[in-house]
């Protein structure tokens, strides 16, 4: 028995210290709070450029200001008025950590460049496979995955049921504002 308690403590020694826990963060919106786990460990470059927004209070008062109800939902880069915020540089794809779009999770938005990433993020509501990374060039490299719903499916369930419009260039836009009030870290 002593052997087993040993080699028990020893397991849980050894899963406890040599994997570092991934952060979490709390969402709070004007229609609910949703919880949320970063990957720390798969995409450190992308997860380090969030908790910087985060930390900077830069999300606070973004809205979704693109919601298609059996695709995604899209915020963290403008403001009520469709307003966009002046964001940091643009950062690397870790797409290729080939975490899948799965309902759920949390993705960078970007451009048709591949690493044009800033601050907007979405929230995958269906799984979106062809998303996922397939190759290093232009059209395959997908979209990074850095985190994922842990509570709160049910708010963005929500988000992805409001009732959208087109505003100038704008598809998709939510007739009545979804706002980010705030988020922080756990």
């Amino acid at each position: 028995m002593k052997k087993v308690l040993t080699v028990f403590i020893s397991l849980v020694v050894f899963a406890t210290t040599t994997y570092a826990a991934n952060t979490m963060v709390t969402m709070k919106t004007s229609v609910g709070e949703v919880s949320i786990e970063l990957f720390d460990d798969r995409s450190p470059v992308t997860v380090k450029n969030f908790l910087r927004y985060v930390d900077e209070g830069f999300y606070n008062g973004t809205i979704f200001h693109r919601v298609i109800g059996n695709f995604m939902i899209q915020g963290g880069g403008m403001v009520s008025g469709l307003q966009q915020k002046r964001t940091n540089p643009p950062i690397a794809n870790e797409a290729g950590n080939r975490i899948p779009n799965a309902r759920g999770t949390l993705a960078m938005a970007r451009t048709m460049d591949p690493h044009s990433a800033t601050a907007q993020f979405f929230i995958n509501v269906v799984d979106n496979p062809f998303l996922n990374f397939r190759e290093e060039s232009d059209r395959g490299y997908g979209y990074c995955v850095f985190g994922r719903v842990v509570s709160g499916m049910d708010v963005v369930d929500k988000i992805r049921a409001v009732r959208t419009t087109t505003v100038g260039p704008y598809g998709d836009v939510p007739v009545k504002d979804v706002v980010i009030l705030s988020i922080k870290r756990k």
